[in-house]
């Protein structure tokens, strides 16, 4: 009796609690003239730039950055349709990451208050030594999946073992994915949650669960 080739997909998703927290911050200034539009915006980055100085040194953030001042011009229109004069803006981007989630809130609560500073928002991640084991188990487990499917059908046409030929992610065994269509998701996707600076002083933050998902094709034979 001819062997027989089984097609099979196999996935699997898992969430997992986030361990670290992104915050994104931007400072901004306008005016009239670009000199003194730099040099205030200059003044307002700072102390937040010592502050987070101060705090990696104490060891009580991962890691923070800044960008370098973005500016711009432009004439902007009234409500009457009237072009007024030029205006200068520069904005300044500041990330910090966090492994506290209530020193996280407690900073983005003080930094809200303060002028020209507006709150992005913050991403959810996992270390990368974390992501890089749950990438693993996932993906063991999709095919773990494939290979429980692949055997059912064996079983259900009188075929008692299966001999795995090919394996893939989705779409890469040339078929499946309709043409012009993109393969299956990634195998992380992390959750974000923003959060806008008019939110007030007493920010509170509930870190959302990052979902890990992978999937594959394999192909058998059954004899």
């Amino acid at each position: 009796m001819a062997d027989v080739t089984i097609t099979v997909r196999g996935e699997h998703e898992t969430r997992i609690a986030p361990e670290q927290g992104i915050a994104r911050i931007t400072v901004r200034d306008e005016g009239p003239e670009r000199a003194p539009v730099l040099e205030r915006i200059s003044v307002l980055a700072l102390p937040l730039r010592d502050d987070l100085a101060s705090r990696l040194a104490a060891g009580t953030i991962v890691e923070w950055s800044s960008g370098r001042a973005a500016v711009w011009s432009d004439r902007p229109w009234n409500a009457e349709g009237t072009r007024l004069a030029l205006v200068h803006y520069a904005t300044i981007d500041i990330s910090a990451t966090f492994s506290d989630v209530a020193a996280l809130s407690t900073w983005l609560s003080d930094v809200a208050e303060r002028d020209g500073v507006q709150v992005g928002g913050v991403e959810w991640v996992l270390t990368p030594a974390t992501r890089a084991a749950r990438e693993q188990e996932v993906a063991t487990e999709a095919v773990q999946v494939a290979v429980a499917r692949a055997t059912a059908y064996a079983r259900a046409i009188g075929r008692e073992t299966v001999t795995p030929v090919e394996i893939a992610d989705v779409g890469l065994l040339g078929h499946g994915d309709a043409p012009g269509m993109p393969a299956s998701p990634k195998m992380m996707r992390a959750a974000f949650g923003a959060m806008d600076a008019s939110s007030g002083p007493a920010m509170q933050f509930q870190p959302e669960e990052i979902t890990l998902t992978a999937a594959v094709e394999a192909r058998f034979t059954a004899a």
